[in-house]
């Protein structure tokens, strides 16, 4: 594993894995703030489970959805699942990742031993998903097989949402993956470098797009996320 160091840059705190190429950030005067806007999208699940009990992080980062999940739901359990004890130690030290109590758990662990456990089947309301080495080349995860035990982990309406960094046909590599285990799945359109953010439903929902614009608006009043915009995204995406 590369070792975990840090840049700053325009009131910015980055994470690096050894290499240039950022892995999380974090603003140093709103350090709640998703910085990234594929970051901001793997809340995409908020328009449709508004109170979840489990939410569960594989890969952490710089630790954003993490601390953003267990702010602003304190209600539900967040776990955080990283292969490497490093980057967990940066998150306590660098990033205001709050330790560990009765509704958080950052744990240091591989995933693919976390969601083949079967003690964690149908556990999670929601499940998200970004795991990537020092190089980010595409994900670390991303076999059929990894995507079916995820599947497992999620309770009967549970939601996932993944980031697939990486060229254009390892994008659809990674969505037929997915799409073997799970009863519907969307993507909104590409945001950064290649970035990609597809969100997969246990069940097939029921949309009704005049539900999601008003739903969209209630995550904008209390999250202050751009929700409607990715709204606009599944549209586009149904128009195929």
């Amino acid at each position: 594993m590369s070792k975990p160091n840090i840049s700053e840059h325009d009131g910015v705190r980055n994470l690096h894995f050894g290499t240039r190429i950022i892995q999380g950030a974090m603003r140093l005067d709103d350090q709640l703030a998703l910085e990234f806007e594929y970051i901001q999208q793997m809340m995409l699940w908020t328009l449709f489970i508004e109170q979840p009990a489990h939410i569960v992080q594989l890969g952490l980062g710089a630790g954003a959805l993490t601390k953003f999940c267990h702010h602003y739901y304190p209600t539900a359990r967040t776990t955080a699942i990283e292969l490497d004890p490093a980057v967990i130690t940066e998150c306590y030290l660098h990033f205001a990742l709050p330790a560990n109590n009765q509704m958080l758990s950052v744990c240091a662990m591989d995933a693919w031993d976390f969601v083949n456990n079967q003690s964690n089947h149908s556990s999670c309301d929601v499940l998200q998903i970004d795991l990537y080495d020092a190089q980010a080349v595409e994900p670390t995860l991303n076999s059929p097989e990894f995507y079916a035990a995820c599947a497992d982990c999620l309770t009967a309406n549970g939601v996932m949402t993944v980031n697939i960094f990486c060229d254009r046909d390892n994008h659809s590599h990674n969505l037929e993956a997915i799409e073997q285990s799970f009863g519907a799945v969307a993507w909104l359109p590409e945001v950064h470098d290649s970035n990609v953010v597809a969100i997969a439903f246990k069940q097939a929902p029921s949309i009704d797009f005049d539900q999601l614009y008003e739903r969209a608006a209630r995550v904008e009043q209390q999250l202050k996320l751009p929700a409607k915009s990715w709204v606009d995204g599944l549209m586009l995406w149904m128009q195929g």
